[in-house]
């Protein structure tokens, strides 16, 4: 199968042309950008991979981390990094670990990456075909059963408020939220409309998952039109179908 791979770095030097040349061993086509956004945004289509490159003048291209964050996420590609440890750290204010598929540290074990990306692009490693959720809830120990029952299919993420829901939103992708009904301060039909509001956010699709059943509630959160209502009660089997279909029905419509 043929792949295209996006180098991102701040020279094409040795180690780079290195990696192209096995690259194109392995059936790939490795395409070089520098940090700039206009490289960047002629280069970036059809791409199945993206490998950052970092040093320690990571934190001057903020603007071209921040083009990459956004359309992987939109995209659904998984980025690879090659650094230090300290420029992981650096570069995870800009790139929310939800979209970095492998760390690499200096100096590059090539073997190592080249088995990585061998496993990506097969689809051997099924983690980078997950779908993010995120659970809004205040119950913690909830939550944490809800993930449990998930998190070999899905990539689970919690949040215990709206401001940290909000604020996971604005730096993550999410495929689904199952945010809860009653919660302290915002609730979730308040949180609903804030994700409606913001033009990044309003397409995130969003299935309540609460204690809530009489009409009255209902009625009022079906107006803001999730794509589900599922009880609190509901056990682990029935969620997970639900889950399932929500997806294949919304893939089929894309």
């Amino acid at each position: 199968m043929y792949h295209r791979i996006l180098i991102v770095a701040a020279a094409e030097g040795f180690i780079i042309k290195g990696l192209e040349t096995k690259l194109k061993g392995i059936g790939c086509e490795p395409i070089y950008s520098p940090f700039k956004e206009k490289e960047l945004e002629e280069k970036f289509g059809n791409t199945d991979v993206v490998i950052i490159f970092t040093d320690d003048s990571i934190g001057y291209s903020a603007d071209s981390l921040a083009y990459i964050k956004d359309r992987c996420s939109a995209d659904g590609e998984q980025i690879i990094v090659i650094g230090t440890k300290e420029e992981y750290s650096l570069l995870k204010g800009y790139i929310p670990e939800s979209l970095v598929y492998r760390m690499f540290e200096r100096p590059l074990d090539m073997e190592d990456l080249i088995t990585a990306l061998g496993e990506y692009m097969t689809g051997g490693s099924q983690e980078i075909k997950r779908k993010n959720i995120l659970i809004v809830d205040d119950d913690v120990a909830y939550m944490s059963i809800i993930m449990e029952w998930l998190k070999d299919k899905y990539r689970v993420f919690m949040a215990n408020s709206a401001m940290k829901a909000i604020t996971w939103l604005a730096n993550n992708h999410a495929d689904l939220l199952l945010l809860d009904y009653e919660m302290p301060i915002t609730s979730g039909p308040q949180v609903l409309e804030m994700i409606r509001s913001d033009a990044r956010t309003a397409k995130i699709p969003v299935m309540f998952l609460t204690g809530k059943s009489d009409k009255e509630s209902i009625m009022k959160v079906l107006a803001l039109k999730p794509v589900g209502y599922q009880l609190k009660t509901i056990d682990k089997n029935t969620l997970r179908e639900n889950i399932e279909k929500f997806f294949a029905t919304h893939e089929a419509k894309e």
